[in-house]
């Protein structure tokens, strides 16, 4: 099962952006989504940078696998989930 999160409408709302990725992390638990697609968009990279930021906090990052940044797309991250 795959997620998306498009970040585009939330963009300049600190709060929002944070309990978005949150709501989104918590779902994939939920359902054992194996991949969670965050789309913080191509602009300045400072959203995205935001995103990464949040992953790598210490509870958020015990929650997940790995993180991959789309080498062909700049506004695409892929949250890995990997369920025993």
């Amino acid at each position: 099962m795959k997620l998306k999160l498009d970040l585009h409408d939330v963009y300049n709302r600190g709060h929002d952006i944070d309990r978005a990725l949150l709501d989104v992390i918590e779902e994939a638990v939920r359902t054992r989504a194996t991949v969670v697609e965050i789309i913080p968009g191509k602009g300045s990279g400072q959203l995205k940078k935001r995103v990464l930021r949040f992953l790598d906090q210490k509870e958020i990052k015990a929650q997940y696998d790995r993180v991959e940044k789309d080498s062909r797309n700049f506004g695409r991250v892929f949250v890995h989930f990997r369920w025993k």
